[in-house]
């Protein structure tokens, strides 16, 4: 009997708490995704080329997951105390009935274990997807062909972890309600809906007063942040915490004031005021802003390091990839710095070694580099020179407009600086004819293979290459080696930025959620007197969207706020080392919000809509 009517009750819940299932499934999903980073495919290739990041990666994936572990378990107890208090007539009910606490005890047991399994399931599920889109992503960044390493796997190491953090997670909540069941009282089950709240207007002047000194608060925090810098700023503990205490007192004052101004800005309007059910549907929203300000102040702030986080990530990981481009602008540079002394033919050498470059290269060029003389070229200023024949084939491969300049000119002083890799000399660009009158000083040869296996062609082209260190000077830079170094910070940056950001985001969303939901329920009887009234089932609809709406919308907008005065400071931090691809990293940003905290609002909204319908 218990099985049955548990299973009942799982089913319903599928309708009526979407938004707790939902939540369990995007935990289970994101902490296996993130877990399973072992196996996928640029780890693979990272730990198969020695790389040390992969030690340091998974040390630190392991010990945020902890971190994870305990704000999704904070999460969920809180989604089960919503979901108990909307149940407490039904459990008094049962009680009612003849069931024991105990009996009611267990079959709340038997409930939350079935939850538990279909989450699991699904959640695993949508993360071996998940962990193949977040393969795919980190590939990437290679920017060369390692697709024989992108594979949808399923990693039983990371699986077992997510089942027993969560297995944990869920016998918590079940003794918890067992507990909170077996401790209740049957007159508290039966009327445990929640009462009336008493709305108690402030005076304007101290709402007003709240407001102002809570923009101040904010302004001082901005001022600290923008004019120390977030490293300085951090750094010092003086600064630091003054600017995080401004800055929290300064949101928390915003939040506790709106309560008191609005109501009367909109009451000194009629025309708006008794519009439709605006009556109804402000007094119900100021009520909660006026007593669930401390959990919009949190939700805000969780905001704030979702998008701070996330964005930084991204920016973090597009200053690298822009560094990583200048250092290897080409898939293998070999120089010769003994060009002085001996020129190597190296068209010669690989074809003597088997190795055909009409087959193997897609594209490769020999460049001399001379020594630059004050005398002949008239600039004092450089170390050596490069004909402009040479200097237009190496531009053109990378995509950027042939020299147009004067000749002879420093070519660095222009903003399409030609990039040979890490060859240490600053150079100034000449005429071909200008080159004979100069002495060679080193020899450049660049390449960029064909179609196919890069990382066999490039082993071939190291055991030719590698003998002429026997008698010459030689230096060789591969695209593949300098992106293995370089993609395990990009890895660490992007994954541990998204892992938190993801975090926080679903954490902030679904407190949300569950608020409004518990709103929504405790408003289904008001909805019935409205209905009796005279009231229109799409006006009352309207009203519960309406709600929801504001409830999403103005942490968000307050976050937004925080978040580009913060990545204002960090890409600071970030620009030092390189250039900050703002653009693409907001857009990301902005989409990821507009999938999870877009998708949790619709969730929501639709969910309370139809409580108001069915009131």
């Amino acid at each position: 009997m218990f099985s049955k009517l548990a299973l009942r009750n799982v089913r319903r819940s599928f309708r009526d708490y979407g938004v707790y299932l939902l939540t369990l499934t995007f935990g289970v999903c994101l902490f296996y995704t993130f877990n399973s980073i072992d196996g996928q495919g640029a780890m693979v290739f990272l730990g198969r080329t020695g790389n040390p990041m992969v030690g340091a990666i998974m040390m630190l994936i392991d010990v945020f997951s902890v971190f994870v572990a305990v704000v999704l378990a904070c999460l969920i107890l809180y989604a089960n105390r919503f979901l108990l208090r909307r149940r407490k007539r039904e459990l008094g009910t049962y009680l009612l009935l003849g069931l024991s606490q105990g009996q009611v005890s267990r079959l709340l047991f038997l409930e939350t274990g079935l939850i538990g399994i279909v989450s699991l399931i699904a959640g695993l599920a949508l993360g071996v997807a998940a962990s193949f889109g977040m393969s795919a992503l980190t590939l990437s960044m290679f920017e060369m062909d390692v697709s024989a390493l992108l594979a949808l796997n399923f990693s039983p190491k990371a699986a077992v972890k997510t089942v027993l953090y969560f297995g944990v997670i869920f016998l918590l909540v079940m003794a918890l309600s067992g507990v909170q069941v077996s401790k209740a009282k049957l007159i508290d089950l039966i009327h445990g809906e929640r009462k009336n709240e008493v709305l108690k207007p402030r005076p304007l002047g101290v709402a007003v007063f709240q407001f102002v000194l809570g923009v101040v608060c904010l302004a001082a925090a901005y001022a600290i942040l923008l004019f120390f810098g977030m490293a300085l700023a951090v750094a010092i503990p003086f600064l630091c915490f003054p600017m995080l205490g401004l800055g929290t007192l300064g949101t928390l004052l915003i939040f506790r004031s709106l309560s008191g101004f609005v109501m009367k800005f909109v009451q000194g309007r009629p025309g708006l005021y008794f519009k439709n059910l605006n009556v109804f549907t402000l007094r119900q929203w100021i009520s909660k802003v006026h007593t669930t300000y401390l959990a919009q102040t949190v939700v805000c702030i969780l905001l704030l390091l979702a998008i701070g986080i996330t964005a930084s990530s991204l920016g973090l990981n597009s200053t690298l990839t822009a560094m990583t481009d200048g250092e290897a602008p080409f898939d293998i540079t070999v120089q010769n710095q003994s060009g002085d002394t001996e020129l190597i033919d190296f068209d010669a050498l690989l074809r003597e070694g088997g190795f055909d470059p009409d087959e193997k290269l897609a594209w490769s060029h020999d460049t001399p580099f001379y020594y630059n003389e004050k005398e002949v070229t008239g600039i004092e200023d450089a170390s050596a020179a490069i004909r402009v024949s040479d200097c237009d084939a190496l531009l053109t491969r990378q995509g950027l407009p042939a020299y147009a300049g004067p000749l002879p000119a420093l070519l660095e002083d222009r903003e399409d600086k030609l990039s040979t890799g890490n060859l240490g000399l600053r150079c100034v660009v000449i005429p071909d004819e200008m080159a004979e009158r100069l002495e060679i000083r080193r020899q450049v040869w660049s390449a960029d293979y064909a179609g196919g296996s890069g990382e066999e062609t490039e082993n071939q082209l190291l055991q030719l290459i590698r003998p002429l260190n026997d008698r010459l000077s030689v230096r060789m830079e591969t695209r593949l080696f300098i992106y293995a170094d370089m993609v395990g910070n990009k890895i660490l940056a992007l994954f541990l930025g998204l892992y938190l950001g993801f975090t926080f985001l679903l954490a902030a969303a679904a407190v949300l959620a569950l608020q409004q939901l518990s709103q929504g329920a405790d408003n289904t009887g008001r909805y019935a007197v409205l209905r009796r009234l005279g009231a229109e089932e799409k006006q009352m609809k309207r009203s519960a969207t309406q709600q929801v709406a504001l409830a999403f919308l103005l942490p968000l907008v307050l976050a937004l706020v925080h978040s580009v005065v913060g990545m204002k400071a960090a890409n600071d931090i970030i620009f030092a080392v390189g250039k900050v691809d703002s653009t693409a990293s907001s857009a990301v940003t902005a989409g990821v919000i507009l999938v999870v905290y877009g998708g949790y609002f619709l969730a929501t909204a639709l969910a309370c809509s139809r409580m108001a319908k069915n009131a």
